[in-house]
């Protein structure tokens, strides 16, 4: 069972489109991902590019491969991560779907950091301190919504 960097199970990062060194839409590794495909990154327009600019055109559809877009999930090099961190354009980051082995390779605060789990947290922290500052704001939680099965407040 391959672990990620929050110490839990891996999940998956993207069926669609089908992602991993493996294309089996998970950020595992191993012996022979030379490039240690094990960040699963939220991908932004401006890392798209910078990643073209870099050599690796990861926007441009090709051999079967769609080309990724603006908000897709795509496992990254772990290095490229990094390159693009210290950019200043590194995408969030899934934290649940990235391999604990990324941390050999990257800088492990901003790794976390950046992790999408982490925006949770801050917004449900400025939400807590909403709620002690306005009597009037209510919040509760999450609740799936009724139509679409999605995370909404409630």
């Amino acid at each position: 069972m391959p672990i990620n960097v929050l110490g839990s199970e891996l999940i998956d990062c993207s069926l669609d489109p089908l992602t991993g060194f493996y294309r089996d839409g998970c950020c595992n590794t191993g012996a022979d991902d030379f490039g240690v495909h094990t960040v699963c990154a939220i991908v932004t327009d401006e890392f798209l590019e910078f990643s073209k600019n870099a050599g690796n055109d990861l926007s441009t559809p090709r051999n079967g491969f769609p080309g990724l877009k603006d908000g897709d999930s795509w496992c990254l090099c772990a290095s490229r991560w990094q390159e693009a961190y210290e950019a200043g354009v590194a995408p969030n980051v899934n934290l649940l779907a990235t391999h604990i082995l990324t941390l050999e390779w990257v800088d492990a605060k901003a790794l976390l950091a950046s992790g999408i789990e982490s925006l949770l947290v801050i917004f449900i922290a400025w939400v807590q301190l909403l709620q002690e500052k306005t009597a009037s704001f209510s919040f509760v939680g999450f609740t799936n919504c009724l139509c679409c099965s999605s995370q909404t407040l409630k």
